[in-house]
């Protein structure tokens, strides 16, 4: 393990304190699982971000409705999924 020193807001400090003592554990514990769902998640992190977007151009094309006047009628066949 690496050391490292950081800051938080007293509102920050509080609830991890409640949390650790909650279940047992140190506040360290707590915060490195916090930091490694964030790490997990992808949230904030630029490969990330490029990751969805690569998955949702990947995805273009893939299927199809059958409809061949779809981009004329979008506003049609949205309310009339919305109805369902």
């Amino acid at each position: 393990m690496v050391r490292t020193q950081m800051r938080l807001t007293e509102k920050q400090a509080e609830e991890v304190k409640r949390i650790a003592r909650a279940r047992r554990v140190s506040t360290a514990k707590i915060i490195r699982e916090a930091l490694d769902n964030l790490i997990r998640s992808g949230t904030g992190v630029t490969v990330a971000a490029e990751d969805r977007r690569a998955r949702a151009l990947n995805a273009v094309g893939r299927f199809s409705s059958g409809k061949r006047d779809i981009s004329r009628k979008h506003d049609k066949y949205l309310a009339e999924a919305f109805r369902k």
